[in-house]
């Protein structure tokens, strides 16, 4: 099933009252946290490692689909 993030982002922001923008910023505000973060577990830094990415942090939509 593919899902468009467009609508995922919609559904998101209408549930909690916010901006679509606020919700795309939020949730690359946890990617990032977690891949900056210093103190990750082997398992999550063999997670991080596998999930594609044309940088070194995915983004949210990466992430999402992976």
């Amino acid at each position: 099933m593919i899902v468009s993030m467009r609508n995922v982002y919609r559904k998101i922001a209408r549930k909690h009252g916010v901006t679509v923008n606020e919700v795309k910023e939020d949730m690359q505000a946890a990617v990032d946290h977690a891949y900056r973060k210093p103190d990750k577990t082997e398992a999550e830094k063999s997670i991080q490692r596998r999930v594609p990415a044309q940088s070194e942090i995915p983004t949210a939509e990466e992430l999402i689909c992976f």
